[in-house]
């Protein structure tokens, strides 16, 4: 009996890159194996030499059709040569990710998004009164005027967990209408893998409700909070003393640093890096313990333990995972084995 396999893959969309899919019927027995599709129309190749190449890289079962059915994240290659294509972020993060391979860094990512209904934030009034009251009691609140959208926090992690990803939690966020689920602890190249799958499960879900999910970093101007993706990361030394967290922190705001993981992190970091909203304005770089308006936050236990992780705030909900891990690896790993 054959199965459905959804091939899934980012394409080449700027400033920030949307999600493909299309499903492959696979005969019993066989593997998914590399596929192709119409560059042209995902902005990865011109129309006159418009082929490109799936090579699947994770796969998981698929909760939403269920029965034998699986999902199949690709990276795109090009058809002459096989080698990665210019929109292949994942290729560079696996070469810096053996590279430092030793260090057995990990990543928890938090995902922030909001949903969207008829072109605002579900919660938000239709007509008469243009905004909601003033943050405060949304983040992780209850009840019915403290919280949007629920429903659909509860399919997504139900999908996840199904999936067998490694979802760690979810939360109301700041914002009515937006959320937050958490991937991780896992190494660099699978967390990335894993967050990118979560987000297709989450835009998928979403569509089955009727409602956008957004990861936009300023969803609505103003007096909001713009969304996120702390990173929060560590490596075995980190693991093991203060002093390797403190110095994998500095390395973050040496000379060129934060211009080149800015460059990283996600399209409109200006509109959401502002120094207000529980964060550090993007021209400036500092970390400290329990600060949440630092670019970089070394949490409490952390410092009493005196071993653990860091969460690099910066990152914006937009981002790439696999940039994101690339950048904090190489910097991190690199500083520790001076």
């Amino acid at each position: 009996m054959s199965y459905r396999a959804e091939y899934i893959w980012i394409d080449g969309t700027v400033p920030v890159p949307l999600m493909r899919s299309k499903t492959k019927i696979v005969k019993d027995g066989q593997e998914p194996g590399i596929w192709g599709f119409d560059g042209s129309s995902t902005n990865q190749a011109p129309g006159s030499n418009s082929d490109c190449v799936l090579r699947p890289v994770f796969t998981c079962p698929d909760p939403i059709r269920g029965g034998d059915d699986i999902l199949v994240l690709c990276e795109v290659l090009l058809p002459d040569t096989m080698k990665p294509h210019k929109t292949n972020t994942r290729a560079d993060l696996v070469k810096v990710a053996k590279k430092y391979a030793s260090h057995e860094m990990w990543f928890g990512m938090e995902q922030e998004y909001t949903l969207f209904q008829e072109g605002r934030p579900m919660g938000w009034p239709a007509e008469g009164y243009y905004y909601p009251a003033p943050q405060g009691p949304y983040y992780c609140g209850v009840g019915a005027i403290e919280i949007a959208g629920r429903e659909v926090v509860e399919a997504h992690t139900d999908a996840c967990l199904a999936a067998g990803l490694e979802i760690a939690g979810t939360n109301a966020e700041v914002m009515l209408g937006q959320w937050e689920f958490q991937i991780g602890p896992l190494s660099p190249v699978a967390v990335a893998d894993q967050l990118w799958m979560a987000r297709y499960l989450l835009y998928r879900v979403a569509e089955d409700f009727g409602v956008n999910a957004s990861i936009a970093a300023k969803p609505i101007m103003g007096d909001w909070n713009g969304a996120g993706c702390h990173t929060n990361f560590s490596t075995k030394e980190m693991r093991e003393s203060f002093p390797a967290i403190d110095k994998a922190c500095k390395s973050l705001g040496e000379k060129g640093k934060p211009e080149e993981h800015l460059a990283a992190y996600g399209h409109g970091f200006e509109d959401r890096l502002t120094g207000q909203h529980e964060t550090a304005h993007w021209s400036e770089y500092r970390y400290g313990v329990s600060d949440r308006g630092a670019s970089v936050r070394i949490p409490w236990q952390v410092a009493k333990d005196g071993f653990g992780y860091a969460e690099d705030r910066r990152p914006n909900a937009n981002c790439d995972p696999y940039l994101v891990a690339r950048v904090l690896a190489h910097t991190v790993c690199a500083a520790l084995e001076k």
